[in-house]
């Protein structure tokens, strides 16, 4: 609970930054770029070479998958029912299969279980949230945007235009040779430096999640967003929990993956929804709002986990 409060002040740091003048309007982003070139990579080369490989690892790697499977056609079948415009389905097939797996889940996730869960979540989101995020999500992106400016000129990328975004990811290349550093011991120097910048991960990654918050919401929005958290906060963490509920809730990688599944949408998928001109007022709010609200429905996540564990 201790990690749990630290993370909502970190939080309210950068709630409270983002009303001073003193901090420029892209900080966030500097933020972001930091975690993603700096902070994460060092999180991977610290946790993944010793993390035991076995069967279970194909549970957090997969999940976000089958998933992606069930959200698109109901969000399509939504679409049509409630009559939903061209952009606004863009914008809710881009941000609702997709959850915030790493700067919210990642500091949730070790307040939950400690470090010990971390293996699980960077399985989870790299080769899960982080993929979707660069096929699927910019393939989506580039077919519902009208704009001339958007990716690729509003074309299709191509097979290599994806395959460069991927193994240019810093984080993912961090993967790639953690995975070939597996059961090496670091230097000790080189352990203590991956350590040192692996610990600044949570807190800058919270300052940037609320110096980027925004509740603008216009009426039209309003049903759409109210799907959307429902789908993102209730249903999936409950498809997740009865999908597993089979294999034994007592191990850490069902209940990390079952958390995992509860995070609230991606920050990075909603900037791309807004990048590419696709309802950006909808995809603030549910990237605000959801953020918000997860401090509520993941405690009650986990404790519904714990409850069920001791049964």
């Amino acid at each position: 609970m201790s990690n749990f409060i630290l993370i909502a002040g970190y939080l309210l740091i950068g709630l409270l930054l983002q009303r001073s003048r003193q901090f420029p309007q892209n900080t966030g982003q500097i933020l972001n770029a930091y975690v993603i070139y700096v902070a994460l990579p060092a999180l991977v080369l610290q946790k993944i070479p010793f993390l035991q490989i076995s069967p279970q690892l194909l549970i957090p790697a997969l999940t976000p998958w089958l998933l992606l499977a069930l959200t698109v056609p109901f969000l399509l079948w939504l679409s049509r029912r409630l009559q939903w415009s061209r952009g606004t389905t863009g914008a809710m097939l881009i941000i609702v299969p997709l959850g915030n797996t790493s700067f919210v889940g990642f500091p949730m996730i070790e307040a939950f279980f400690g470090s010990a869960g971390i293996p699980y979540a960077l399985l989870y989101d790299q080769v899960g949230s982080f993929l979707i995020l660069s096929i699927y999500a910019t393939i989506i992106a580039a077919v519902y945007s009208h704009s001339p400016s958007s990716y690729a000129a509003g074309s299709r990328p191509s097979a290599r235009q994806l395959l460069l975004r991927i193994v240019r990811f810093p984080p993912f290349v961090a993967l790639l040779l953690a995975l070939l550093l597996r059961d090496i011991s670091y230097p000790a120097i080189a352990q203590q430096f991956i350590d040192s910048l692996a610990q600044t991960l949570v807190p800058v990654i919270m300052v940037a999640v609320g110096f980027q918050l925004k509740f603008r919401l216009a009426a039209e929005d309003r049903q759409p967003l109210a799907m959307a958290l429902v789908i993102k906060l209730v249903l999936t963490p409950a498809i997740t929990l009865a999908a597993l509920y089979g294999f034994g809730l007592t191990d850490l990688v069902i209940q990390v993956t079952i958390m995992e599944a509860a995070m609230p949408a991606m920050i990075s998928a909603g900037a791309l929804a807004i990048m590419s001109g696709l309802a950006p007022t909808l995809a603030a709010a549910i990237v605000g709002y959801g953020v918000m609200l997860c401090l509520l429905t993941l405690p009650l996540w986990f404790y519904l986990l714990q409850w069920l564990v001791n049964l």
